[in-house]
């Protein structure tokens, strides 16, 4: 597991670059939009499926679904990748 927290003064494509940087399409992932503490679950968890302009795609879904904007994205931890065969 490796965590990444977006600084909060970072804009779209910061935020964009920096989780573009910390995993790959095929990661599974878990996002929270807050501070999280250590029990906290996560408010966003799958598989990242897509850069897209203005969100990260998880399971194939839009924002209506699991995805999430780059802005809402405090701090994201990979909990599985592709080449480990997902969560481990």
């Amino acid at each position: 597991m490796t965590e990444l927290t977006i600084p909060p003064d970072a804009d779209d494509s910061r935020a964009k670059a920096l989780v573009q940087e910390h995993v790959d399409v095929g990661d599974v992932v878990q996002i929270w939009e807050a501070d999280r503490t250590g029990s906290d679950d996560p408010e966003h968890e799958g598989k990242v499926t897509g850069f897209e302009p203005g969100y990260l795609e998880l399971d194939g879904q839009t924002l209506e679904g699991a995805s999430i904007r780059y802005d809402k994205i405090h701090s994201l931890i990979r909990v599985g990748s592709r080449s480990e065969g997902g969560v481990q």
